[in-house]
C-alpha cells in the first residue's frame, strides 16, 4: 500500500510555547499520529478564506479528515443557540464546509471525527441536538462508552463488534440528513456513526463519520479504512 496524503482540519486559537504567546494553528498531535499509525502521511489544514482554496487543497489530497473541536454554529442548520452551545468558530465552519463540498464533488474520501461527523450532517442538510447529557464524564477528561454497529453498514464492515470508544461530546445528530444513514449507535440510541445512505453509487465518494475520538484510543481500524480507500492506485 502506498502512503496517501491525508489532510486534517485545524483551528486557530491563542497558544503559548517557550517565550511565545500568540494565535496558532492547533491540532492535537494524536490526530496526525493516528494517520501515521494507519499508514498515511498527515498534513494540517488551517482555515483559509480564499474563495478557491478548498478546491485547490482537495485536488492535492488523497483523503480528508474533519477533526473534532468547537460546536458548529447553530445558524448553519437554521437553529437559535442553546444556552449550553459554545462560542462559534465561524472561520472554521466556513472552511470545513467548503472542504467537504469540494471533497464530495471531487470524489475524495472523507472521515469526520466528533464535530467532524456533526458537520458532515449539517453540510448535507441535517440538524444537531445542541446539548446532550451523559456523554461527558468530566470537563477536559475523555470518557468511554459502548458503541454498537448497525448490521450490513460500512462501519460494521470495518468494526463488526460492539466496542468501547473514547468519547467527549455534548452535541449529537438530531435530524439525520437523507443523504446519510446511521452506522452505529450508543446504548441510549445516540447516533455514533454516519455514512453514505447509498453506498457504492457511481460518482459518490467514501464518507464516514464517527462521534467518538479514535485518535485517543489504540484501535486504528477506522483511520486505516480511510487510508486504504485513499491510497493511490
Amino acid at each position: 500500500m502506498s502512503h496517501p496524503l491525508i489532510g486534517i482540519t485545524t483551528y486557530v486559537s491563542p497558544a503559548a510555547w517557550g517565550v511565545w504567546e500568540m494565535p496558532a494553528a492547533l491540532l492535537p498531535a494524536t490526530y496526525p499520529a493516528l494517520v501515521q499509525r494507519a499508514g498515511g502521511v498527515a498534513v494540517m489544514l488551517p482555515p483559509d478564506t480564499a474563495a478557491t482554496a478548498a478546491t485547490a487543497v482537495v485536488a492535492r489530497l488523497d483523503g480528508l479528515v474533519i477533526a473534532g473541536g468547537a460546536d458548529v454554529a447553530p445558524e448553519r442548520y437554521g437553529a437559535s443557540p442553546h444556552p449550553r452551545t459554545g462560542p462559534p468558530a465561524h472561520d472554521r465552519d466556513h472552511w470545513e464546509l467548503a472542504l467537504v463540498t469540494a471533497a464530495l464533488a471531487a470524489g475524495k474520501p472523507v472521515l469526520g471525527i466528533c464535530r467532524g461527523m456533526q458537520l458532515l450532517n449539517v453540510a448535507l442538510g441535517g440538524t444537531l441536538l445542541q446539548h446532550l447529557d451523559g456523554h461527558i464524564e468530566a470537563e477536559g477528561v475523555f470518557g468511554s462508552h459502548l458503541v454498537k454497529p448497525v448490521p450490513n453498514t460500512l462501519y460494521a464492515s470495518i468494526v463488526p463488534e460492539a466496542t468501547e470508544v473514547p468519547t467527549y461530546h455534548h452535541q449529537a445528530v438530531d435530524r439525520l440528513t437523507p443523504s446519510l444513514m446511521a452506522g452505529a449507535h450508543a446504548e441510549d440510541g445516540t447516533v455514533e456513526a454516519v455514512e453514505r445512505a447509498t453506498p457504492g453509487t457511481a460518482g459518490e465518494s467514501w464518507v464516514l463519520g464517527v462521534q467518538w475520538h479514535p485518535e485517543m484510543g489504540e484501535d486504528t481500524r477506522v483511520m486505516r479504512a480511510l487510508v486504504e480507500v485513499a491510497s493511490p492506485v
